[in-house]
């Protein structure tokens, strides 16, 4: 069984905790028109790496996953690939690698690798799903069941908000995240809520296809009201 990988390298502390060895996955099941890494949408693509080659690279990589690092798996949509996320997830927890995945949670078999993952981190795009959809195309019903259902089984979650303007970014829209997210909140939940960026542009121009977005970018005023209102509910924020 292989993984396709669209590139690999060390980051520290932004993809879980310490310094990790990140795999983006190639492939995704979501088409978010500001996404940072356009060129892993596409399901084919990647450089082929069988399961066990994989494990033993992170194995190999140990001496380098300090201040409780280890290894992250990030996209494009990493459970794309479910069957063989599962299989390296396994094999890494063997070897007793702290193990981190980044996910949209639109999989209704991502409950099947909390088990596996030490560290999990989840977008929650949106609260709305036809929204979700419309600019996505796929909803968040899925997503919303994977979130109640991690909240429930784990005493660790990461959720990620991409405030961007005009889609999910205005004071009202952080009070519905904060309606469904305030009854299933507990201490090991935490909430970053990370501003639109254009770091991904270029690419999607390198890369042939149209960067649509437009007049996205959140004021500071507008970011700090968003905060204080998370804040209100008691809603754990945090940056990475």
């Amino acid at each position: 069984m292989n993984l396709r990988v669209l590139q690999r390298g060390f980051n520290y502390s932004q993809d879980g905790p310490g310094n990790r060895l990140v795999y983006h996955l190639q492939g995704c099941n979501l088409h978010c028109p500001w996404c940072s890494n356009p060129e892993s949408m596409a399901l084919d693509g990647g450089k082929e790496t069988s399961c066990e080659a994989l494990v033993r690279q992170c194995v190999a990589a140990e001496p380098m996953f300090f201040d409780g690092g280890g290894v992250t798996f990030t996209g494009g949509e990493p459970t794309v690939q479910f069957e063989a996320l599962k299989a390296v997830l396994a094999g890494l927890k063997e070897n007793n690698i702290h193990t981190a995945i980044e996910t949209n949670g639109t999989n209704p078999r991502l409950p099947e690798l909390f088990e596996l993952v030490d560290f999990l981190i989840m977008d929650f795009k949106h609260y709305d799903s036809d929204k979700l959809k419309s600019f996505t195309g796929v909803g968040n019903n899925i997503l919303k069941k994977n979130i109640i259902s991690a909240a429930e089984k784990r005493t660790q979650l990461l959720l990620r908000i991409p405030l961007i303007k005009g889609f999910n970014a205005s004071t009202v829209d952080a009070e519905r995240f904060c309606e469904f997210l305030k009854p299933i909140w507990h201490s090991g939940i935490k909430l970053e809520l990370l501003r639109y960026h254009e770091y991904g542009k270029d690419k999607w121009l390198y890369t042939g296809m149209e960067y649509k977005m437009q007049d996205a970018f959140v004021s500071d005023e507008l970011f700090e009201e968003i905060c204080t209102i998370f804040k209100s509910n008691s809603i754990t924020l945090i940056k990475t």
